[in-house]
């Protein structure tokens, strides 16, 4: 095997830090160890975020993801530290972690954190028309 599990994130410099954009990440393979149970927990983690000066490089992203299976934690607890360690690296504008856990106990946990840089003002959403899906074939 020539990766391992990392805690290291990397970054690269973002290439329109001029313009507030989305960037939309879904990692369907996040597990981590109940720490009562020892029982591997599993979720799905949606990130959304805001870049200021730097993006997220993904495979360092998937490296740090996998180190957690191994680890014991809190649903509640490695959500908001997966939102600080990744605050900390790449310092943007906004970011939202989405945890999705599968059940556990009957129970299924969905647990949001968010992180907005001070001063920071989303633009206004501009709502435009709706075209209907059009086929590769008019007629």
């Amino acid at each position: 095997m020539h990766t391992k599990p990392n805690k290291a994130l990397q970054t690269f410099p973002n290439p329109a830090p001029h313009r507030d954009y989305q960037i939309h990440m879904e990692i369907p393979e996040f597990t981590c160890l109940c720490p009562k149970t020892g029982q591997p927990d599993f979720a799905t983690l949606m990130l959304d975020y805001i870049a200021d000066k730097s993006c997220v490089e993904l495979k360092s992203l998937k490296l740090y993801i996998w180190s957690f299976r191994d680890e014991g934690h809190f649903h509640e607890d490695v959500t908001n530290r997966i939102l600080d360690d990744l605050v900390k690296a790449t310092r943007p504008r906004f970011m939202r972690l989405t945890a999705r856990f599968n059940v556990r106990g009957g129970i299924f946990t969905n647990v949001v954190t968010e992180h907005r840089k001070k001063g920071w003002k989303p633009a206004p959403k501009v709502e435009l028309a709706e075209f209907s899906p059009q086929s590769n074939t008019r007629g």
